[in-house]
């Protein structure tokens, strides 16, 4: 077995809903890993227009997506450019609407809101119209369940739900995690993760930890 090719953009040709993002998408400032899709009828090929909001190039925040990650249909990953300055009074934009009101604006009051950089782990499972708020760090193997919204860094292997998100498990015992995130099976050859599937998608960790 040697996977599928994970430049093709759509993978299954019968449902060209589903499509690897990594050959998709080639914003500067977004980075995916291979593997990585995302599934919506309308199609994945406007992923980073309809699912990537706010993000603007001169702010300078990436988003980062790990591999073998499933995005579903309508998540939402809000950047940097939908902060507003909260240090004063209002949080209005004045600004930006310019005819004399952008004369003493500081703008230092607005980039001491941008976040940094979104991080998704590898192995995440991000359900349908989740949305993730700028800055968020979501560790490897965890899930998002669908309608959530983000606003704290996830867990590696955690399952978080609601509005805001809260751990409602974790998917395994914590020394089970740190092994996991130590083998690191996402970054094995590809031949090799083929000859490992039923050890990977199996949840005996020893028969993952044997080198095959």
């Amino acid at each position: 077995m040697t996977g599928p090719n994970p430049e093709i953009k759509h993978p299954l040709p019968m449902h060209k809903r589903v499509g690897f993002l990594k050959p998709l998408v080639d914003a500067p400032n977004i980075e995916i890993g291979e593997f990585t899709y995302y599934d919506d009828p309308e199609g994945p090929d406007k992923f980073a227009e309809r699912c990537v909001l706010h993000h603007y190039p001169f702010i300078g925040d990436r988003l980062v997506i790990g591999k073998f990650c499933a995005i579903a249909e309508g998540a939402r990953f809000i950047m940097n450019g939908a902060n507003h300055a909260m240090s004063g009074f209002s949080t209005y934009p004045f600004n930006i609407f310019g005819a004399g009101w952008e004369e003493g604006f500081d703008p230092k009051t607005w980039a001491d809101e941008v976040r940094g950089d979104t991080v998704i782990g590898n192995d995440v499972w991000i359900g349908m119209d989740a949305v993730i708020m700028p800055g968020i760090t979501i560790g490897d193997g965890a899930i998002v369940a669908a309608k959530s919204v983000v606003t704290h860094d996830v867990p590696a292997y955690a399952i978080v739900a609601g509005n805001a998100a809260k751990v409602v498990k974790t998917r395994f015992d914590a020394e089970t995690v740190r092994r996991l995130v130590a083998i690191a099976w996402w970054n094995w050859p590809v031949d090799k993760i083929s000859r490992n599937l039923n050890a990977i998608r199996g949840a005996d960790l020893s028969a993952l930890e044997q080198p095959v």
